[in-house]
């Protein structure tokens, strides 16, 4: 295999992996809090003895934009949004992970749990239960929790650096260890955050990558035509 086609399929690999990073962030554009993912490539010169130096890139890694996506309100008193930096704790298996999705609601018992019925944590790591007969239901924006007037909790924003934190699945994430709670946490009642992803930047990342990927293939076949015509030509000396 010569070096342009090694290349070219090295550089293609990088590609398929970007094209379903692309295809994950558009399937998650309307979900509540998705962080979109990006390739990251890199491309250096390698000289080649008896040719000139030739171009080689290859996918070198990805990251996650922790950016925050626009408030969309809903007057819902259980849907909160977080300003700034922070994530929501939520436990799930007895494992404590976070996310940025705050659409929450009550469970029969009376707990607040998420939209897929994992409990929502406090400010101490421990979970949310409204006192039985509650009516109204409030949310200060330091995640004080208030039932008919009365404080009785605070739903707990935790920090976190993106280099500890790593997909759980389900828009959830782990920090790898302990939550600590954010000093001063903001948020909004009856707002959530959506996803920070532009289909319209999605689909130019597509359709990029999708050319790119077609110019490794005709190189390919560029470069395996060239050799089965070196071939033919030795063999009828």
């Amino acid at each position: 295999m010569t070096d342009a086609i090694t290349l070219s399929v090295e550089r293609q690999s990088g590609l398929m992996r970007e094209l379903t990073m692309i295809a994950n962030n558009v399937a998650n554009a309307s979900t509540t809090g998705y962080k979109k993912e990006a390739a990251v490539f890199a491309e250096f010169m390698k000289k080649v003895p008896g040719q000139d130096a030739m171009s080689m890139g290859s996918l070198r890694g990805h990251y996650t934009d922790l950016s925050a996506g626009a408030f969309q309100a809903t007057d819902a008193p259980l849907d909160v949004a977080i300003e700034g930096d922070g994530f929501f704790g939520v436990e799930r298996g007895g494992e404590q992970l976070l996310t940025r999705d705050g659409h929450f609601q009550l469970d029969a018992e009376g707990a607040l749990v998420t939209a897929d019925g994992f409990a929502v944590l406090d400010e101490g790591g421990g979970p949310i239960e409204l006192p039985p007969g509650t009516g109204e239901v409030a949310i200060g924006r330091d995640g004080t929790i208030t039932a008919d007037g009365v404080p009785f909790a605070q739903l707990g924003v935790f920090a976190a650096t993106p280099e500890t934190l790593t997909r759980a699945g389900g828009n959830l994430w782990s920090a790898g260890g302990r939550l600590e709670a954010d000093e001063d946490p903001r948020v909004r009642q009856g707002f959530l955050e959506n996803a920070n992803v532009s289909p319209v930047e999605e689909m130019a990342r597509l359709i990029e990558a999708q050319r790119m990927y077609e110019a490794g293939s005709n190189l390919q076949s560029d470069e395996h035509e060239r050799l089965r015509s070196l071939i033919e030509a030795l063999g009828q000396q």
